[in-house]
Order: C-alpha cells, then structure tokens, then sequence
C-alpha cells in the first residue's frame, strides 16, 4: 500500500498503528494571511508547529499538512488527521482552554479563517498503478 506522498510518512509513523482510511477522517480549514504574518503563520500552524503540538496531547491525533495556494501567497489550507470522527470530536473537551489561548494568540495572523469541513476518505489508499 502506497500513502499519499505529503503525509505518507507522518502517517506512517504514527505510533506503529495500522491505519485505516476507513475509520480516518480530515478536518480542513483554510486561512488568508496577512502578509507580514506569513512566516509566524507556517511556524503556528505547520507540521511542528504550535497547533500540532498542542493536538498531539489528544488521543487519536495522527498530523497535520499544511499547504500554501501557488496562484495566491497569502492563502493556505491545513488537513488535520485524526484517526476517528470520536477522536476529533473529544479534542476541545481535553484541550479546550488551550485551544483557545492559542487561537486567540494566532488571531492577529489572519485575515480570514473559514472551516471548509469535516471529511472521511470514501476508497483506499492504494494508487491506481498499484491496482493493474
């Protein structure tokens, strides 16, 4: 089984578990950045960054992968794994006032954040190559 090349490795690593895509899901969120946040922005809210940090004290948070638009600088997008929909859900439960010390910190990074939405992958992650 080949895992999509951004997060195959985190997620490969994540604790020795077998991984399902099955039981997986993604929260996705995307941001535009004031320019002169942009390098505080990727430092908060990247792989190692600060939001990941704070998400790993949750049981069942796998990574986070974050990405930048190629036609616009200031727009980025972040998927958060967690490995099941109850994981996420009892994420602001466990971390809640955490949570929201550390939105508010990043508040002055952002010009606009919108939560796009909760996802579960509907098919394997096999590539296509691999299934001929």
């Amino acid at each position: 089984m080949r895992l999509f090349p951004a997060t195959g490795r985190l997620l490969q690593q994540y604790q020795g578990l077998p991984l399902s895509a099955e039981h997986m899901i993604q929260t996705i969120w995307e941001y535009d950045v004031r320019a002169e946040f942009i390098a505080q922005f990727e430092s908060a809210y990247g792989p190692r960054g600060d939001w990941a940090k704070l998400f790993n004290i949750c049981p069942g948070y796998i990574a986070t992968a974050l990405m930048r638009d190629l036609d616009c600088p200031n727009r980025f997008v972040t998927i958060d794994y967690w490995q099941s929909h109850l994981a996420f859900s009892s994420m602001k439960q466990i971390i809640g006032p955490a949570y929201d010390a550390l939105d508010k910190q990043c508040a002055s990074y952002i010009s606009t954040e919108k939560h796009i939405g909760v996802f579960e992958c509907i098919d394997d992650w096999k590539s296509a190559d691999e299934e001929h």
